[in-house]
């Protein structure tokens, strides 16, 4: 009789690899693969820590949906009382469709179409991120047009240099395509304050991803706080909000995880006494940790002195190894002992298709299924049908039970909306 499972997420019972009570080899043979599996517990542990972590200040917990935007995964979320961070009109409608209200929602991103602007103020968000004095004035137009006042937060480029584990990830260094540049934000409040279908609610910024140390957001948030001190001189009365965004790190391999408790005490301390409600998006943060990529070994191959793993997940499944160089934990589900050092690669038609490269690993075998580990960010919500191959399952476990709450593509799902014969029509 093995040892069962007590904590959240993926462990090994009788040398079977688990998501919590639930062994990934039987899941895989009844829901095939590729597929991803996320662990419900531990989304709601990683939620609970963070929350914990600011109780010191008044705060909001807004999920960056961008992170996995899975319906279950943003229902789930919502009943632990978190907000959610937006940045297209497709992922306020899944917001929408999960159950949040306006008053739940921030909507990012630094190219909102007019029509995204009309549909997050119809749906009465708590605050629009305005990223450029453009925007700002296309809000106010929208609004006053919808006989409405809509509620901003400026970001702001912090302009500070953060290390980072890609070049992508960086997105509060000076030049960047995000936020308004530092110089201009005052100015920009000042528009704001004369428009009169807005209303500047917050501040926001956004230093980067995969951050370890406070550092960066320590000297973002004190640049917010220097501005905000001259925009109240010039009249901005009635901000509130103090968006820090997300940006928190998770462990892939060796990576030095995060302080949260140490993070959320040194912010408190540094908001008190400014009447401001702090607003944190966390996304790989929560759910990076508690998914894993299942997949199965298709081939074994030697080319050109290399040992290759032909396996059945792709590129277009999983980008991020592809895309960020990233380092992705991959073993078997069950231990099939010895040891090689291989390319673990895809089936798609891209030499950029691979999951690790001179990797040591199992000295796995045809049939054989392997957990890809830390996939619960940045993974299904990355995916494509590249080379014409159907998107995965995505499976939630709770416990030990699961369920399918992405149904696997059919080929039929490929051709969705496709014409052989074009309509035509004439202009």
């Amino acid at each position: 009789m093995g040892e069962s499972v007590l904590t959240a997420g993926f462990g090994r019972v009788d040398g079977t690899l688990h998501c919590d009570g639930v062994p990934l080899d039987a899941l895989a043979a009844r829901v095939g693969t590729p597929s991803y599996v996320y662990s419900a517990q531990s989304i709601r542990e990683q939620y609970a820590r963070l929350s914990e972590a600011f109780a010191g200040a008044p705060h909001r917990l807004h999920y960056s949906v961008k992170a996995n935007s899975s319906l279950a995964i943003l229902a789930l979320l919502r009943e632990l009382g978190a907000g959610v961070d937006i940045v297209s009109g497709g992922e306020l409608f899944r917001a929408l469709r999960a159950g949040y209200s306006g008053s739940g929602i921030v909507f990012s991103g630094v190219g909102k179409a007019e029509a995204e602007i009309e549909e997050a103020l119809r749906a009465d968000v708590l605050l629009i991120n305005v990223e450029s004095e453009e925007e700002l004035r296309l809000v106010n137009e929208v609004a006053g047009r919808m006989k409405l006042r809509a509620r901003i937060a400026l970001r702001i480029n912090p302009e500070v240099t953060v290390d980072t584990p890609h070049p992508y990830t960086r997105t509060g260094e000076k030049g960047m395509k995000f936020g308004i540049p530092h110089d201009e934000a005052v100015r920009v409040a000042s528009i704001a304050l004369g428009l009169g279908h807005v209303l500047l609610a917050g501040i926001d910024m956004h230093v980067g991803s995969q951050i370890a140390l406070f550092g960066p957001y320590e000297m973002g948030l004190q640049r917010l706080l220097a501005l905000l001190e001259q925009m109240r001189a010039a009249g901005a009365s009635d901000i509130r909000y103090i968006d820090i965004g997300g940006g928190l790190a998770v462990t892939y391999d060796t990576e030095r995880p995060i302080d949260v408790t140490q993070f959320g005490v040194r912010t408190a301390a540094m908001l008190a006494g400014t009447g401001l409600e702090l607003i944190v998006e966390p996304g790989r943060f929560i759910v990076g940790n508690a998914g894993v990529l299942l997949t199965k070994v298709l081939y074994r191959k030697r080319s050109g002195g290399k040992e290759y793993v032909i396996i059945d997940a792709g590129m277009n499944d999983l980008l991020r190894p592809s895309h960020y160089n990233a380092y992705h934990r991959i073993e078997p589900v069950t231990p099939v002992g010895g040891r090689i050092v291989a390319d673990v690669v895809g089936p798609v038609c891209e030499s950029g298709d691979f999951f690790a490269l001179n990797r040591e690993i199992d000295d796995v075998s045809a049939g054989d299924i392997l957990a890809v580990h830390s996939a619960g960010a940045y993974g299904f919500v990355m995916a494509s049908q590249y080379n014409s191959r159907p998107k995965a399952a995505e499976v939630m476990v709770d416990g030990d039970r699961f369920g399918v709450v992405t149904e696997r593509e059919s080929y039929d799902d490929l051709i969705k909306g496709e014409h052989v014969i074009p309509r035509w029509s004439a202009l």
